[in-house]
């Protein structure tokens, strides 16, 4: 009876050894489940937690780009937020990609003020693991994985001159009224139309380059400085939604209205009844919602490792296709499209 009962306490200890260890492996792995869980979003293990970083708050450029942005993130499952500073400035991002990295999201969507101001902030991003996308305004490549062109800077700069000249009959002076003085896009934008300027259009002058910081009330200031400081100007290219909305709110109740065409970059939606009262005749633009839409899936690539920034690496974007990333970490949305009023009903953004 002894050994019996020996032999019976063996085999209950042997199975609550067993149990015990079974417990054990489920309880290490829903640790690990429950980890993954804290850092990712609803997109299983990955770390879907996109933020977006436009230039500043209350654009209607970036509001409608970052819910594109929303949109695409909504398909994927992932997690969306936004931060922005109030004023758009050269370091005015810096704390929000800071705070960005503390909270450990997977990428940040980022349009930068400045080429170089941002880039201590978002080297540290990285080295954290964080995935950075760049778009409408990128950074030096080296501190970002890939940046979302809307538009190549020649395709853009040619629109700009093509209807500016064409609606001043090739001869007279033009001005530019642009965003902040250190916007990496506006000024390769600028660059070249400058360049075409020279070379095409002698007849042509450019007056001044002048910067209303995407700021409405300065932007409409500095036309109203402008038309006072050069008389004869006959043209101002706008290349920033908040700059040609607040020119052309100035042209439309000034006494050059009719008089001095302006042209540059817009949104259907402000620029509609400018063009319907014939202030403006012709911008352009790309949609800057499938801009934000093409920036997210290339956050949820790069976040899923199926590109790296490398040239040639492909990427599917939901409903807008394929697309490859080119030289220097750069992927293409399109070209530019020009909005009149043939055409400007048919769009709603």
């Amino acid at each position: 009876m002894l050994l019996q009962s020996s032999r019976s306490t063996k085999r209950v200890a042997k199975t609550l050894g067993v149990a015990a260890s079974v417990v054990a492996l489920a309880l290490v792995a829903a640790g690990c489940a429950s980890t993954g869980g804290g850092t990712a979003a609803a997109g299983g293990s990955h770390n879907y937690k996109i933020a977006f970083v436009p230039k500043n708050l209350g654009n209607a450029y970036f509001d409608t780009s970052d819910k594109g942005g929303a949109a695409a993130i909504k398909e994927f499952k992932g997690s969306y937020s936004q931060v922005a500073p109030a004023t758009a400035g050269p370091s005015a991002q810096v704390s929000f990609i800071n705070t960005l990295t503390q909270q450990k999201v997977g990428a940040i969507v980022l349009s930068s003020d400045d080429p170089e101001a941002n880039g201590t902030a978002l080297t540290a991003a990285m080295k954290a693991g964080v995935k950075v996308v760049t778009f409408d305004s990128d950074t030096d490549a080296k501190y970002r994985d890939v940046f979302i062109n809307q538009a190549t800077a020649q395709g853009i700069a040619d629109v700009e001159v093509d209807t500016i000249t064409k609606e001043i009959g090739d001869s007279g002076e033009v001005a530019i009224l642009s965003a902040a003085a250190n916007a990496t896009n506006q000024n390769a934008w600028i660059a070249l139309m400058k360049a075409d300027l020279a070379k095409s259009h002698p007849n042509v002058k450019l007056d001044a380059v002048v910067y209303g910081n995407d700021d409405d009330q300065t932007s409409f200031n500095k036309t109203a400085a402008l038309l006072q400081t050069y008389p004869h100007l006959k043209g101002i290219i706008s290349p920033t939604t908040v700059g040609i909305a607040a020119a052309a709110r100035y042209l439309s109740t000034s006494s050059y209205k009719g008089k001095v065409a302006l042209t540059g970059l817009g949104t259907p939606n402000q620029m509609r009844s400018y063009v319907t009262d014939g202030t403006v005749t012709s911008f352009a633009l790309w949609n800057p919602a499938d801009l934000g839409y093409l920036a997210s899936y290339a956050a949820k690539a790069l976040i899923d490792g199926t590109i790296t920034g490398k040239q040639g690496d492909k990427f599917k974007a939901g409903k807008l296709g394929t697309f490859t990333v080119g030289a220097d970490g750069t992927v293409l949305l399109g070209k530019p499209y020009s909005f009149d009023a043939s055409n400007i009903g048919q769009f709603n953004f």
